[in-house]
């Protein structure tokens, strides 16, 4: 297998599977449809693609002299999922027009995947199998995969969701969706800090 085909392939298995910013994804799909939540889909790629350049850069260097900055965003990226899994637990399921203007920023989704430890770990993780000598050109290879696969998984959750919001269209079943969602947050949480 080539090298690029590798690491297209571990791009896909971190980003693919379920964990907070997919989650989310899916959610503000249900909730604010498709093309509102690709605002939250491209600042979560581009969060995790300056994430991955950094750390390929040498910033998994600096965090092995100072371990304690690692527990410090382990803490915060729990702390921030259980806010927003108080947030979604709280929502009355009511969709008002002006809400769905400020549905997720860009923001929202980089600071996710700068707080989500599974972001970290995919990181450290596939800079260590793919780019250990630190070689920039590689660096670089890695992060424009990374950036079309990071994009194209999180936007099929959010797809999946605008699929859903047909079936949530009112407050209650929304509701429901959104406990739901914050429980799949909390156990992610949970798993964080338990894992």
């Amino acid at each position: 297998m080539s090298l690029t085909l590798s690491m297209a392939a571990f791009a896909l298995a971190s980003s693919i599977t379920p964990g907070p910013v997919n989650i989310v994804a899916l959610s503000c799909g249900a909730r604010f449809g498709f093309g509102a939540s690709l605002r939250h889909v491209t600042g979560a790629t581009l969060g995790f693609v300056l994430l991955l350049v950094l750390m390929g850069l040498g910033l998994h260097e600096v965090l092995s002299l100072w371990p304690f900055l690692t527990r410090a965003v382990e803490w915060a990226g729990v702390a921030f999922l259980l806010y927003l899994a108080f947030k979604l637990a709280m929502d009355d399921g009511q969709i008002s027009a002006k809400e769905a203007n400020r549905a997720p920023s860009m923001a929202y989704g980089a600071l996710m995947q700068w707080l989500n430890p599974k972001a970290w770990l995919a990181c450290v993780a596939g800079m260590g199998a793919f780019v250990a000598n630190g070689e920039t050109a590689l660096v670089w290879h890695f992060a424009l995969i990374y950036l079309v696969v990071c994009y194209l998984s999180v936007a099929c959750w959010a797809y999946a969701g605008t699929f859903l919001r047909r079936y949530l269209n009112n407050p209650r079943g929304m509701r429901l969706f959104n406990r739901t969602m914050a429980l799949l947050l909390v156990a992610c949480a949970l798993y964080l800090l338990l894992g």
